[in-house]
């Protein structure tokens, strides 16, 4: 009966796992975007030239 749980506990902590980091696939896929986003929307500068594509 131990060997049971012990397996239905590691499926149950690998599929937790798998959606976490499913989930957070689709984050790093979402700020990717965003920071895409910043190149092309990026403001102008003073005299008409785009910024730095960095903020520090």
């Amino acid at each position: 009966m131990v060997p049971l749980l012990l397996v239905l506990l590691l499926a149950v902590i690998l599929f937790g796992a798998g959606f976490a980091l499913k989930a957070l696939w689709w984050v790093a896929i979402a700020v990717l975007v965003l920071w895409l986003l910043g190149f092309v929307a990026r403001p102008a500068g003073q005299g008409g030239r785009r910024g730095r594509w960095y903020r520090w």
